[in-house]
């Protein structure tokens, strides 16, 4: 090895002097590192708890898309509906004839389904679809928690199987410091890191959303 202690107590070692291949092969240990991560039973449940409100959350949207487009036809029909029907009984009336309520029966039905569609829609909007966001903001927030712990777990095994490893050199120098945060360990802390602060920052959307639903 070419150095010189007394200029250089501090060393680092590394897999390879290639930095490229470094570089590669600690981005390739990093992602298999988090793919484990994403197969353990928690981190799978969290995932699939969120991914459960996000499919509830669309059907809300959905329901609302369609029940709105019912309203706004049915309104449209109901115009051309009214008018029909009462030129019909003026027309009746006119000619002496029998009046016929056959189409302002039609009319009345329209408008009680346009009703109840408007209702509908209302208690989308005012509660179900913003408990439905509310409920995806925590999900979210606690796929990331979870995601984080784990990947903060991993870190924690590897250290640990590391310096299992350096326990020989470490009776050799009695201490023998080791910087962690540059190695695949520490870029899954990173990572963690990152999950930890979404998380916070989802929880504190939730927080401030659910006080203007319950307001």
């Amino acid at each position: 090895m070419d150095f010189d202690l007394a200029r250089t107590p501090t060393l680092q070692a590394v897999a390879t002097a290639d930095e490229r291949r470094l570089v590669e092969d600690l981005q390739q240990r990093v992602e298999a590192a988090a793919r484990d991560a994403e197969e353990l039973p928690e981190v799978m449940a969290a995932v699939e708890a969120h991914s459960r409100a996000e499919e509830h959350l669309a059907r809300l949207q959905k329901a609302e898309r369609a029940l709105n487009a019912f309203a706004k036809d049915a309104g449209e029909k109901l115009s051309t509906l009214r008018e029909s029907a009462l030129d019909g009984m003026i027309r009746c009336a006119g000619n002496g004839e029998k009046l016929d309520f056959k189409a302002l029966s039609e009319v009345s039905a329209l408008e009680a389904r346009t009703r109840h569609a408007t209702r509908a829609i209302e208690r989308l909007v005012e509660r179900l679809i913003p408990c439905a966001q509310l409920v995806r903001l925590r999900e979210e927030s606690h796929a990331a928690l979870t995601r984080a712990r784990a990947l903060e777990a991993i870190a924690q095994e590897r250290a640990e199987k590391l310096l299992g490893h350096l326990r020989d050199a470490v009776s050799e120098e009695v201490v023998l410091p080791v910087d962690l945060s540059k190695g695949v360990a520490g870029a899954l802390l990173a990572q963690a890191s990152e999950y930890k602060r979404r998380a916070m920052q989802l929880s504190e959307n939730a927080d401030g959303f659910e006080k203007t639903i319950r307001g």
